[in-house]
């Protein structure tokens, strides 16, 4: 290991860049899609840029979007059973119910709001 770390310095200390560090970018309008392997799943995203190099169109579809209408379909299928429950085993059972699918952090940890009215 100690190998490793002195050869990676030494690397560092004697690097020498060939040419440039960017290209000169000549601006033109386009359009161009792609689709990118993420952790969770596929990313896909599309922009459309005009002559000036500014962004008129973006979409992009990240995985956990893609989940959206299963995660949905089976929340309304987990409703009945969540009725008789207390609110906040309710609440913890539709979230590990919407945390198999396995979102964003931010979708993890931040979704869900559970509002269990009785009416009689």
């Amino acid at each position: 290991m100690v190998h490793f770390y002195a050869e990676a310095i030494q690397l560092v200390k004697t690097y020498k860049p060939e040419g440039a560090a960017h290209i000169e970018l000549k601006l033109k309008a386009g359009e161009g899609a792609g689709a990118t392997e993420a952790p969770r799943g596929l990313l896909y995203h599309r922009y459309q840029i005009d002559a000036q190099g500014r962004v008129r169109f973006a979409k992009i579809v990240p995985p956990t979007a893609q989940n959206l209408p299963r995660i949905e379909a089976d929340l309304f299928a987990l409703a009945p059973s969540l009725i008789p429950m207390p609110q906040e085993a309710a609440t913890l059972t539709a979230e590990h119910l919407v945390r198999a699918y396995d979102p964003c952090i931010s979708c993890a940890t931040h979704f869900l709001k559970l509002k269990i009215e009785e009416v009689k």
